[in-house]
């Protein structure tokens, strides 16, 4: 199986956190090559000066059906340069938020402001999305203080 790896700072501008769900990337079912995907790896952290004030950032992977305005999509970059072009809608940076289906959250992390993690799936426990034309998921991030720019990076698969 294939692996690829996306992040918002591929290309495009990265978009300033508000108190609402800002989708940092997100990863879908192509028209032309529908296919199922699942996220493996995540990444995430602050990637700008800190709040004066100490506070938090939560990170959000839900389900999105319908595709808001991305800055950009972007091809994403494969692990081994031997395996095929993904098959899987890749856009990062949205200035105007998809159709996130409600109560679809399959993932939720808060952390502070000066903190960055890794997530890595266990064997069995992958975020996985549909062959359905244009869902899969959707890489969110809101901070109710903090105003700057978050990193968010992703390994994923095609199947």
């Amino acid at each position: 199986m294939a692996r690829y790896h996306v992040d918002n700072r591929l290309t495009a501008t990265q978009q300033v956190l508000a108190t609402t769900f800002k989708t940092q990337l997100s990863l879908t079912a192509a028209t032309a090559t529908l296919c199922r995907g699942q996220i493996v790896e995540l990444s995430y952290g602050a990637d700008g000066a800190p709040n004066a004030t100490d506070c938090q950032i939560v990170y959000d992977v839900s389900v999105q059906t319908a595709a808001g305005t991305p800055s950009s999509t972007v091809t994403p970059t494969k692990h081994n340069p031997a395996d095929v072009a993904s098959r899987t809608v890749a856009a990062i940076n949205y200035t105007a938020e998809g159709t996130i289906t409600a109560t679809s959250s399959v993932w939720t992390r808060s952390l502070n402001q000066r903190a960055s993690q890794q997530w890595y799936a266990n064997p069995g426990s992958e975020l996985v999305w549909p062959a359905t034309n244009l869902t899969g998921f959707a890489v969110r991030a809101l901070s109710p203080t903090y105003a700057a720019n978050v990193l968010v990076t992703t390994d994923h698969d095609d199947f």
